[in-house]
């Protein structure tokens, strides 16, 4: 079942992240190697163009890397070590606006030693589009939300939005000193 909160409990480097907290992000499904998080666009994550600010659509994508990066539950062993960006880039597609709810689909590409390779897409959808995570189908359990997977409507089918940015990652595992 999704997760709609942030809190030491959906995933430890949440736990004083205060950037995600002030975005407003949810998390909606976790795996390894993989995150799907949402937030909606409020007026001041916009530029003076009236459209999402590039670095909040950075901050995000980079939410979702991260969370994709660090396994939520580390095994013996590798609590002494987190997995950081060694480089990024980022693509902006297509513009966001006000209200509209931006979806992050993270998956790990590849994965050798202590460096990684991740895709970030980032997908923009009007509020009415998007399913409500806590929503159930037919009075039902709340619709599952697969991780590196786009959430789905109540009858299962994936919904797509835009894609307005691409984002993808290199990472290393580092001590955590």
């Amino acid at each position: 079942m999704a997760e709609v909160s942030i809190s030491g409990d959906t995933h430890p480097i949440l736990q004083d992240d205060y950037a995600s907290e002030w975005m407003g992000i949810e998390v909606l499904a976790l795996d390894d190697g993989h995150a799907t998080i949402r937030m909606t666009l409020r007026q001041e994550m916009l530029n003076g163009f009236g459209m999402a600010h590039g670095g909040m659509i950075f901050a995000f994508g980079d939410t979702a890397f991260a969370l994709a990066c660090n396994p939520a539950d580390p095994q013996a062993g590798a609590a002494d070590s987190i997995t950081v960006a060694s480089g990024v880039d980022i693509n902006f597609l297509k513009p966001a606006f006000r209200g509209q709810v931006l979806t992050a689909v993270a998956n790990r590409r590849a994965s050798t030693g202590r460096s990684g390779l991740y895709d970030v897409q980032i997908y923009a959808a009007d509020p009415g589009a998007v399913p409500d995570s806590t929503a159930s189908p037919a009075g039902g359990a709340p619709t599952e939300t697969i991780p590196g997977q786009l959430p789905a409507d109540i009858a299962g089918t994936p919904l797509q939005g835009e894609l307005i940015a691409e984002f993808r990652g290199r990472s290393r595992t580092i001590s955590k000193k």
